[in-house]
């Protein structure tokens, strides 16, 4: 029975020996996430003070994974999501403030399809980090809620591209978080 036992642990300690199943894209794993001080030429401009670090950009499934880097206190941006948008706080805080509740170090937030909302940063805050998982895209508006932009991405991966070739890195860097 021990013998039986041992080649059981033994099959189940083995790598899958099988064929790869058809079209499936390749694993992505991005290092240093929480790791802050890295190179600064990973953080993409988006605006004064405000950058974005990619972790992956989903062409196929329209969603992007990235860091979001603000260094500066007020409002960001007012803006609808298409989709879904996950948000996990790494670093300070934020809130919107059309909602009581607040984001901060350690917390995650889920943010349905079609809410309208005012990003803030805290006065106090130096710097916020947010990893956001968004599905669709952010349709900037105004107090009105009409449509003054869309951000998505294919515009992301654009911008990644722009700077990654600005910076040096080359245009092609930003290829290694598409799938």
């Amino acid at each position: 029975m021990a013998s039986t036992q041992a080649q059981i642990l033994d099959i189940n300690a083995q790598a899958y020996r099988g064929p790869p199943l058809p079209n499936t894209l390749d694993d992505l794993v991005v290092p240093n996430v929480l790791n802050h001080d890295i190179d600064e030429r990973l953080w993409v401009p988006q605006s004064d003070n405000v950058w974005f670090r990619p972790l992956l950009f989903s062409a196929s499934q329209g969603f992007f994974v990235n860091l979001l880097r603000v260094r500066k206190c007020g409002i960001l941006s007012r803006h609808r999501h298409a989709g879904p948008v996950h948000a996990t706080v790494l670093k300070g805080r934020w809130h919107y403030l059309e909602h009581p509740w607040w984001a901060e170090e350690g917390s995650y937030a889920f943010e349905p399809p079609g809410d309208i909302h005012t990003l803030e940063v805290p006065e106090g805050v130096d710097e916020m980090i947010t990893m956001f998982h968004v599905t669709g895209a952010y349709i900037y508006v105004d107090v009105d809620g009409n449509p003054v932009g869309v951000e998505d991405v294919f515009s992301k991966i654009q911008k990644a591209r722009e700077h990654y070739e600005k910076v040096g890195l080359g245009k092609d860097f930003v290829d290694q978080f598409i799938r």
